[in-house]
């Protein structure tokens, strides 16, 4: 076998050559006078973003990492945003340099990955669990074609097995010598299951404001010290204006039978699916320290259910489930689960939306959730009928076609807004056809300016743009777009820029007056609390006398989130030396706000499980020292080759790099993980 990669080894330099010569050429093509945009597609720029040691990273290096990153998000559905997942463009770029550090700083120890090494990892890495090598063709060599569609580019693939195999090399040199002793383990151990059952008060400057009375004579005290900070810099603009609701426009509608019919045939195959039958193989863990045993079986039963053909059928898959499933309600039907899996968006995290990624036949990976491993295989598809898609078409064709309908009335009523300059002749003119009320038609809003939170409408550029021409009062505009349907506005009155009344912001003034008084009695407020409360069990009347509510937390454990408190380490030592029947002598300072905590009751971790998990426990506990280790010593390192010049950033490039990428879409907000025995 490593023969047979020692002979595609040559092969691929061979091809390597081939299409660094190809694209010089196409290059040449490709730039040449009038040949079109000579916009490159950015993972294939050469243009250099960092040197590390003579190395270098280039535009197209970040473009694929990048993509490498997005795309293992985009599994698990939706759009998600790197920046917001952490994943800052300084960030990325920071990975490779560290990448390119280990290497360098490998060679320089001897550490380097040989051609040997580089060609058994790769043997290793397309070995199935049965030993056979993956990429053969019918005669048993090395299929080159197999390879490149698993590897992509076969240089730069080998050349990051080589890296990878570096690193590993460096970090098991670094990390040699770390030891951990059983006692650290221990206690250890015992911070993270010592059990409190808490009764906590978040004594914080929002609820202590809403007892706060200030005098009328503090709050123009106040705004004489203050008024500047209320300068109203734009005009403000009093609008009055027609609202056409797209949702009753289109209640009004009449749609037959015949035309959600077309609707149906029209819709691609995929939306004509109800959703996939699935199979389940479930492994319980039964204890923690049972859990690599577990997956190890869970791994072991995936390869046995893919086979050479990568897909199993559903009787093959019912006879592992009989013989292997430990949910007793699916094991027994062959591990069919009851009812369908549907595509859910608001679900993306749950296990059994994977499968609707996969073709009919295919198999899962070993998904872990809780205490168990998950096998899941995906049947055939169920049809969607039409009598099932009738009520999901009826809403989305009455949504468009209201949408359209309630565009034209506001057509017309701006048309007729614009002669009458009378808004409530308008509504009542409409009412009927818009399917509304004349007095819900006609809105108001107080003196509004850019940016602001307008009722009913929110913080709108469109409706801001479409007022911004109105200068003189009855002044109409053009009908915009806004929340649930269409405006046609009309200028009441305009204020210029100017510092305002006093009464005009007098609100905004006692709001702040009463926050600045709360914020100054914080820490007060949280010792008295503590002061007049000799147990937990005083907490709850002590806190009501300020205003405040005690909370409770039961089998609460360190560095979790302390329920709407949150989270945070100055939480741990201070509570981990408490007893049972204490409120702690001293407030924390969390997250703006004090917290005072009683320890209702105090239950130490079991120290026979410890010894029962101690094994995996000492070394998960050496695996993450060491992981420490290593990672400070690479800090160390790329810190000194920065002091010596050795690194160093095109940040112009990386500057220019950003301004042209596209805005990331924003996260869709996942539920927490569930995972029903039976879909429907």
């Amino acid at each position: 076998m490593l023969k047979q990669l020692s002979r595609f080894e040559r092969t691929s330099k061979v091809l390597i050559l081939g299409f660094v010569g190809l694209m010089a050429v196409s290059l040449v093509l490709f730039f040449r006078p009038n040949s079109g945009s000579s916009t490159l597609e950015p993972t294939k720029s050469t243009e250099v973003l960092a040197t590390i040691g003579g190395a270098e990273i280039t535009v197209g290096d970040f473009a694929t990492q990048k993509q490498n990153i997005q795309a293992q998000f985009s599994r698990f559905g939706g759009q998600v945003s790197l920046t917001q997942m952490g994943y800052t463009d300084e960030r990325i770029l920071d990975g490779l340099i560290e990448k390119k550090v280990a290497v360098q700083e490998a060679e320089r120890l001897g550490l380097g990955a040989s051609e040997a090494e580089v060609r058994e990892k790769i043997a290793k890495t397309f070995t199935d669990p049965s030993g056979k090598f993956l990429l053969t063709d019918a005669s048993g060599k090395l299929d080159m074609s197999k390879y490149q569609e698993r590897v992509g580019d076969v240089g730069i693939f080998e050349r990051g097995v080589a890296e990878d195999i570096a690193r590993e090399k460096l970090e098991a040199f670094v990390a040699a010598s770390v030891r951990i002793s059983e006692d650290e383990v221990q206690q250890e151990y015992k911070r993270k299951n010592t059990n409190f059952d808490l009764t906590y008060v978040i004594v914080s400057a929002d609820k202590l404001a809403e007892k706060i009375q200030p005098t009328d004579e503090e709050l123009k005290t106040y705004y004489e010290k203050h008024k500047t900070d209320y300068n109203i810099l734009v005009p403000q603009k009093k609008i009055k204006y027609v609202f056409i609701d797209q949702d009753k426009s289109g209640q009004k509608l009449q749609i037959s039978d015949k035309e959600l019919h077309d609707e149906y045939d029209g819709l691609k195959p995929e939306f004509k699916q109800a959703g996939v039958k699935v199979q389940q193989i479930v492994l319980k863990v039964a204890r923690p320290d049972l859990d690599a045993t577990v997956k190890a079986k869970a791994d072991d039963l995936v390869a046995k259910a893919r086979g050479a053909q990568e897909t199993t059928t559903e009787n093959a898959f019912a006879e592992l489930a009989r013989g292997n499933s430990e949910d007793p309600t699916t094991a027994k039907n062959g591990g069919r689960v009851d009812g369908i899996v549907k595509k859910n968006p608001n679900k993306s995290d749950d296990p059994y939306q994977q499968v609707l990624e996969l073709q009919p036949g295919e198999v899962t990976e070993a998904i872990k959730y809780k205490n168990a491993y998950y096998i899941l295989r995906r049947g055939e598809a169920v049809p969607k009928t039409f009598e099932d898609a009738k009520p999901e078409l009826l809403v989305s064709l009455r949504n468009r076609r209201g949408y359209t309908v309630a565009q034209k009335i506001a057509q017309r009523a701006q048309d007729r807004l614009k002669e009458t300059k009378d808004p409530q002749k308008v509504a009542q003119e409409f009412a009927a056809e818009a399917n509304m009320a004349p007095a819900d038609m006609v809105r108001e809003t107080p003196f509004v300016k850019p940016g602001d939170d307008v009722p009913n409408i929110g913080s709108s550029q469109q409706f801001e743009a479409a007022i911004a021409p109105l200068n003189n009062p009855n002044d109409v505009g053009e009908r915009t777009g806004i929340k649930n349907g269409f405006a046609i506005p009309m200028l009441v009155e305009q204020k210029g820029p100017r510092i305002p009344e006093f009464d005009e912001v007098k609100d905004k003034v006692t709001q702040a007056v009463k926050t600045e008084k709360a914020k100054s009695q914080l820490e007060e407020k949280a010792k008295e609390l503590i002061a007049s409360a000799k147990s937990p069990g005083d907490l709850k009347a002590a806190a009501a006398r300020l205003g405040l509510e005690a909370k409770a937390e039961a089998n609460y454990k360190l560095a979790t989130p302390l329920g709407e408190a949150g989270s945070s380490t100055l939480l741990d030592d201070p509570l981990y030396a408490a007893k049972t029947g204490e409120v702690l002598k001293t407030p924390i300072f969390l997250n703006q706000n004090y917290l005072v905590i009683g320890v209702n009751t105090r239950t130490e971790a079991d120290l026979a499980e410890f010894a029962k998990q101690r094994d995996s426990l000492m070394q998960s506990a050496l695996t993450e020292r060491k992981n420490q280790v290593f990672e400070d010593y690479l800090s160390a390192v790329k810190r000194t080759m920065e002091s010596n010049g050795k690194i160093k950033i095109y940040k112009d490039v990386l500057a220019n790099l950003i301004d042209s990428e596209e805005p990331e879409a924003a996260p869709q907000r996942r539920p927490p993980l569930q995972l029903p025995k039976k879909q429907s």
